[in-house]
């Protein structure tokens, strides 16, 4: 990890003694995380109108501020009203306009939460809170009735709580740990509550969402890495929402954990001012990828109070998947949502591809605005379904196949399996084995 001139006269305004060992500290990071616009106009060199900063005071009584000395070092203070590090994470008196529709709790996060910490929407899956604190206070965050909220720290009683409830509901396959940043908990505590999911039989999947590898890369560090590859399969998704983002420090984080074998994935927030351009998020997406992080989500961003001014048409939005579908690899192409308010979940945009419909064809278009058509089966016999399935004849055979099914002398001369004979079932020296008589 690289630590440049414009970190180090950063670190060294935080504190003479900062060295770059400091500064790739995570713990020191965090301990000098700067909460207080003055120390920001220090830092970056920077001074803002005194009107703007009374202004400024009373957003801070409500939403307040908190800033990674790394991630402040993106900010070009040259520019900096229009940088996009900036306006993800400095105030702004527009958080203060709360629109008539927008929403404390925009997800109904709370009104799904059958235990403390828990969230239980979906049928398979669970939103697993498991910290409240976050390295940085994301302006845009959908979570900002918590921002700051110290008392709600889980403690390990709700914890305990929380993993009982997904003990005792054995349709639940998929664990999503969030926050707040998971990250944000020592590695010992992780590790505790890792084991404790992972013991769990019907669990099959544990994910986790960070913000870590965009604000404070040095959060992934070898002995995290450790504590992670020892449970499997884990899924982290990361937070990156502009290509300046993408640091030498970030890449090195992403690698590390490409490198432990875990799938990464990315859920960007179409945000106005800041990433909404086809141009920036297209260069964002084949970045990431280029990192082994898949696009998974572009969210609209949500209901909640003090985001009106970050908030895009809908239009926006399709005008960038047309922008990428078609011109960059598909799997460089996230699934537009809007998480619908109220907490009606995950709601798939898309552009419209089917022009039309008749008995025999569909009438398609392609990105360059070809027309063509599909010619549907001129015989299909429906399968009438009546929920029987043991008496369905359709190969409904969903446990996992037998790849290396062999028998008799095959078996022998296979490489695959570990047979050094073949022996009888039932004949006289297995039954003695087993006890029966002759």
């Amino acid at each position: 990890m690289i630590y440049t001139r414009k970190q180090e006269k950063i670190a060294q305004k935080i504190g003479q003694e900062s060295t770059i060992t400091n500064w790739k500290d995570w713990k020191w990071q965090i301990k000098h995380s700067i909460k207080s616009i003055s120390t920001v106009e220090k830092l970056l060199g920077i001074q803002l109108k005194e009107e703007e900063k009374e202004k400024l005071k009373k957003t801070l009584e409500k939403f307040p501020l908190s800033i990674t000395p790394y991630y402040l070092s993106l900010i070009d203070p040259e520019d900096f009203q229009n940088d996009p590090v900036f306006i993800q994470s400095f105030p702004s008196d527009k958080e203060l306009k709360i629109a008539s529709y927008d929403l404390n709790d925009p997800l109904a996060e709370e009104k799904d939460s059958p235990v403390p910490g828990i969230t239980h929407r979906y049928p398979d899956r669970v939103l697993f809170h498991i910290s409240n604190i976050c390295s940085m206070y994301c302006r845009h965050c959908t979570r900002k009735r918590k921002v700051g909220d110290v008392d709600f720290i889980p403690e390990k009683a709700n914890i305990l709580k929380g993993i009982e409830y997904i003990k005792n509901h054995p349709e639940v396959r998929d664990v999503l740990l969030s926050g707040g940043d998971p990250f944000m908990l020592s590695d010992e505590y992780l590790d505790w509550i890792l084991s404790e999911i992972s013991a769990i039989p019907h669990v099959e999947v544990l994910r986790i969402g960070t913000r870590m590898p965009v604000v404070l890369p040095y959060r992934i560090t070898d002995s995290l890495i450790q504590v992670l590859k020892k449970y499997r399969p884990i899924w982290i998704n990361t937070h990156f929402n502009h290509p300046r983002e993408i640091t030498t420090s970030s890449k090195e984080a992403l690698n590390k954990l490409a490198d432990a074998g875990i799938p990464l994935g990315n859920q960007t927030v179409l945000l106005a001012g800041v990433n909404d351009c086809p141009k920036i998020m297209k260069s964002l997406f084949q970045k990431l990828v280029a990192n082994r992080v898949r696009p998974y989500y572009l969210y609209q961003c949500d209901l909640s109070e003090g985001l009106e001014h970050f908030r895009t048409p809908v239009g926006k939005g399709i005008e960038i998947l047309e922008s990428l579908i078609g011109h960059t690899s598909g799997f460089a192409v996230p699934t537009y949502v809007i998480d619908a308010p109220g907490g009606g979940g995950k709601i798939p945009l898309m552009p419209n591809y089917l022009v039309s419909w008749g008995t025999h064809k569909v009438v398609l278009r392609n990105y360059e605005g070809v027309i063509t058509t599909y010619q549907e089966p001129e015989s299909y016999e429906k399968v009438f379904c009546d929920r029987n399935c043991d008496t369905c004849h359709l190969q409904l055979k969903i446990s996992e196949g037998e790849e290396n099914s062999v028998i008799g002398i095959e078996k022998l001369l296979s490489d695959h399996d570990n047979a050094i004979s073949l022996t009888p079932s039932d004949n006289e020296r297995i039954r003695r084995r087993k006890g029966k008589s002759k």
